[in-house]
């Protein structure tokens, strides 16, 4: 027997989508500060204040490579931040360059070239996957509980 959509009982939900986020960029580019804001508000839906370190964490860390593929792969490129299970939130970014970055020796006095350091620091995972046309850099940072054990909001 078929029952209509609108007699379904109210409580027979669909489970929420995991919380994403996407974003591509061409030749001109994106805002470092979209990609901030972003992240930030990404976390928020899923109960994550933007003054608590795991939001300012993730924040560098899309700062961070943002900011590299802009700088060292122009062109073409895509960020995409989704929350695969409530205590992960992944971090992409993909780019037009073939080339895989590479960490730098530690210098006080240089200015730059600290980024790639600070993020394998912050996250529990950081790789890098080749794909035609460039890569992607792939973050994943460990979430802790969200304050008041609120689940995430739907995107919608």
């Amino acid at each position: 027997m078929a029952i209509p959509l609108r007699k379904h009982p109210t409580d027979a939900r669909t489970p929420a989508a995991p919380p994403r986020f996407g974003a591509v960029w061409g030749a001109e580019g994106t805002s470092v500060a979209d990609a901030r804001n972003a992240v930030r508000g990404l976390l928020a839906r899923a109960g994550h204040h933007r003054d608590h370190r795991i939001s300012q964490d993730a924040e560098i860390v899309v700062s961070e490579l943002v900011t590299n593929a802009l700088r060292h792969a122009p062109g073409p490129g895509g960020l995409f931040l989704e929350m695969p299970a409530p205590d992960r939130l992944r971090i992409t970014v993909r780019d037009s360059s073939p080339q895989a970055p590479a960490p730098r020796l530690p210098d006080p006095r240089r200015v730059g070239g600290h980024g790639l350091l600070l993020i394998t620091r912050l996250c529990e995972q950081v790789r890098t996957i080749a794909h035609e046309g460039g890569k992607q850099v792939m973050a994943e940072l460990g979430l802790p509980p969200a304050p008041g054990g609120r689940r995430p909001q739907p995107a919608w």
